[in-house]
């Protein structure tokens, strides 16, 4: 599928373990689809490292998150801390995150998910750096945490949204971007999405992939796997248009 117009993906786990075998086929596919820039998501320690050197690889076309998924908050330490700043320092690294609160899985006790949001937080201020945004079942804690930093952070995305209409309206009025992913494509429990997408602001609406999950289920044809990829991009696009 291609696009109209160059098209960068704000969110892909590219450094994930299905694209292996195929990485620059994939990002060969992404470029042919008119998706010319990508920003890999570091959602770990390691996974931050991993996402750095994967972006220093394709320097211009690459770039990378760094930080720690609520889910693992519970292997935060204070070495990770250190960690981030000296990877967030790197030229590749465009934002703090995937970082915030996930109370719907609970992987990580609450107490901790709150607290290591809190460092990447800091971190993020003192930096000056943007942060790319988890929230999941936790609004009420996220907005509290979140708001007491915000005018020290120059940029926030709320990535993967899938909330409801006041919820984006309160995020557009504490000035979050929002990221709109495959989610949108989903019949079953996206659809709600449809009715207030085209109420963000065009300069506030920022599209992801999440790759390689949420694939798009109104791709026709139907890809044989169900690994999502960024040359599916377009078609998110295609349904917030």
């Amino acid at each position: 599928m291609e696009a109209r117009h160059a098209l960068i993906d704000i969110g892909a786990n590219l450094t994930h373990d299905s694209f292996d075998s195929d990485r620059d086929d994939v990002l060969q596919r992404a470029l042919g689809a008119g998706v010319m820039q990508l920003i890999v998501t570091g959602a770990s320690e390691q996974g931050s490292r991993d996402a750095v050197k994967l972006a220093e690889r394709y320097p211009g076309r690459l770039f990378a998150t760094c930080g720690v998924h609520p889910h693992h908050a519970s292997d935060y330490t204070e070495s990770t801390s250190h960690t981030l700043r000296d990877l967030m320092r790197r030229d590749c690294v465009v934002s703090g995150g995937e970082c915030g609160l996930d109370y719907f899985r609970d992987f990580s006790p609450r107490d901790a998910q709150k607290s290591v949001f809190r460092q990447q937080l800091e971190i993020a201020a003192e930096l000056a750096m943007p942060v790319f945004l988890h929230q999941r079942d936790a609004h009420d804690d996220f907005l509290r945490i979140l708001e007491g930093y915000l005018p020290a952070i120059p940029r926030a995305v709320a990535h993967c949204f899938t909330g409801e209409r006041q919820m984006m309206l309160e995020y557009l009025e504490l000035g979050l971007y929002i990221g709109i992913t495959g989610w949108i494509c989903d019949e079953r429990r996206g659809a709600h999405l449809l009715e207030f997408v085209g109420d963000i602001p065009d300069d506030r609406l920022l599209l992801e992939t999440d790759a390689p999950y949420l694939l798009p289920r109104t791709l026709r044809p139907k890809p044989k796997s169900r690994r999502n990829e960024p040359a599916f991009l377009p078609e998110v696009l295609r349904v917030v248009a």
